[in-house]
């Protein structure tokens, strides 16, 4: 078959090419005791859509620098008095939680469901470092210049995901040992980044996941589309990559490769093998450092795109919550 990068078995030993920053496990730790110091504020109130069934409410919590985010929550009619199983949703880069409809399937099997807005992007989260609503492009270069690495806007996105997961185990009616979370691209690097954040995450089902192993795109042409920011920053700010080394590693706060290590939860990672958007080996550099139980599913001929039979896996994967 074709290859749109490393055969199999060198994708299974793929280490990733993104530099590590020394001090990378005391500024996350650092991080997330800034967040513990941050009440979430949680806000419930009814949605407008609404469903037999179900109950449908608009959540927001407060994030890092106090930007209040928004996720639809979800949970089965009359939910109070039993403990169920929950999901976190993760949507693809510059978009948003998607319709209320697509989550009604989660519900419909007893889970509880949360789907959060990125700040920033197509959804309702307020962007704490200029305006509600999208910016659209250069989430990942954004905050690259400053001093401060936690001025990196996904270190904060990443901080939201953890946010929102213990809010949302702050519920009554959620089993805090049945707690899954999944998401494709970008939604697929956040589930990473949750999962690695959140300790009591007991499964994570990231399919395709970006921000992972930035170096290793821009050697492979690959920095357009979803990385098309990379390849505009070094024209823009670095044309002769003067600055190059100290980039990379100021990337390195946000490589969910180098976050996967803190993971507990239990891994199914969907990876077509024809992505040249997100190309397996930055894919795999994740994967290779979590020592949690992990599977991978692989769909040879396909790429960035829809998995067939994906939907049906990753329910029965989340059953076992």
């Amino acid at each position: 078959m074709p290859l749109a990068d490393k055969p199999l078995p060198e994708l299974l030993k793929y280490e990733g090419r993104n530099p590590r920053p020394k001090d990378f496990d005391a500024f996350w730790d650092k991080s997330l005791a800034e967040l513990r110091g941050i009440d979430p504020a949680p806000e419930l109130t009814p949605g407008a859509f609404q469903a037999p069934g179900a109950e449908c409410f608009d959540l927001f919590f407060t994030g890092a620098f106090g930007a209040r985010v928004y996720a639809k929550y979800l949970r089965p009619k009359n939910a109070g008095g039993k403990r169920h199983p929950t999901v976190l949703l993760f949507h693809g880069y510059s978009g948003h939680s998607g319709d209320w409809f697509e989550k009604l399937a989660w519900v419909a099997q007893g889970f509880c469901v949360a789907a959060m807005d990125c700040r920033g992007q197509g959804g309702r989260s307020q962007d704490a470092g200029a305006v509600r609503g999208n910016t659209l492009k250069g989430h990942i270069i954004r905050g690259l210049d400053e001093e401060d690495p936690s001025k990196l806007l996904f270190r904060n996105i990443y901080l939201d995901t953890a946010q929102l997961a213990r809010t949302v185990l702050g519920f009554p009616e959620v089993d805090p040992e049945r707690l899954g979370a999944a998401g494709g691209s970008q939604g697929g690097g956040l589930t990473l980044a949750c999962a690695a954040l959140e300790p009591r995450i007991k499964r994570a089902a990231p399919v395709f996941p970006f921000l992972c192993d930035y170096k290793r795109v821009w050697e492979m042409d690959l920095a357009k589309a979803a990385y098309e920011e990379l390849h505009a920053y070094f024209r823009l700010f670095d044309p002769r990559h003067e600055r190059e080394d100290a980039i990379w590693e100021r990337l390195g706060y946000i490589d969910n490769q180098h976050l996967a290590g803190r993971i507990k939860a239990r891994v199914l990672m969907a990876v077509g093998l024809m992505d040249t958007v997100c190309p397996p080996s930055t894919q795999f550099a994740a994967y290779n450092k979590i020592a949690a139980p992990k599977e991978y599913v692989l769909y040879p001929d396909f790429g960035h795109e829809s998995l067939p039979g994906w939907s049906d896996r990753l329910l029965q994967f989340m059953l076992g919550l």
